[in-house]
């Protein structure tokens, strides 16, 4: 593979693949769970086209996402605490299911899995829209402030993606005792925000007149 980067995004889809398939299947005990599959093809093969088209189409922002590491030091703290409450998130199902704590019906699973995917589909608009939505929290030379798309609606939509995806994250792999890992991402999203709007106040030209145009951080007309 002669592209560097299209080598770096193979890399991280396969270990993508594999830290999914780890999380899902060694709890479950058993390769025998069809909703670790199905979430699984339901995550994967949208991140794959994704990454395909911005590799091609986007490579700068393809490469910003790629980026993992912190710069903030309060950011590096969120990271610290949030890791292992996702970590939860993704592992906890699979006993669900070895344990048959839960009994998720097929149509509600089903629905998860098509929240996910339109969850995915605004992920998908954000990146079309704002070729500088890095993963870590940073503001780049001659980076402007978007206020279209779904920026025109709330100041941080690729938030609303994640909590879209995350909320139904649990009933997808069939266990209603996961959803209780759910409750504090939506807090842990507001410290988030707190701190990247900081940075975008102090760092990136336009952001405050910005946020008196759209009010709305992550729920539209709630906050």
């Amino acid at each position: 593979m002669k592209n560097p980067l299209a080598k770096k995004v193979a890399i991280r889809i396969i270990l993508a693949f594999s830290i999914l398939g780890l999380g899902f299947f060694l709890p479950a005990g058993t390769l025998n769970y069809w909703e670790g599959w199905g979430f699984m093809l339901t995550l994967l093969v949208p991140m794959i086209l994704m990454m395909a088209y911005l590799t091609k189409h986007d490579p700068k922002l393809m490469e910003r996402r790629m980026r993992m590491k912190e710069k903030e030091k309060e950011q590096k703290l969120f990271m610290i605490f949030s890791w292992p409450l996702f970590l939860v998130t993704f592992i906890l199902p699979g006993f669900d299911f070895r344990y048959g704590w839960s009994a998720v019906p097929t149509c509600l699973v089903i629905l998860a899995y098509a929240v996910t995917l339109f969850g995915y589909y605004l992920f998908f608009l954000v990146m079309k829209e704002n070729s500088y939505a890095s993963r870590v929290i940073e503001v780049e030379k001659d980076q402007k402030v978007i206020s279209s798309g779904p920026y025109a609606i709330v100041r941080h939509p690729m938030y609303v993606c994640m909590l879209i995806i995350y909320t139904a994250m649990p009933l997808a792999l069939g266990s209603y005792w996961a959803l209780l890992t759910v409750i504090p991402i939506p807090f842990l999203l507001a410290i988030r925000i707190w701190g990247e709007e900081k940075v975008l106040k102090k760092d990136l030209k336009g952001y405050t007149e910005y946020t008196k145009k759209v009010k709305f951080r992550l729920i539209p007309y709630i906050w």
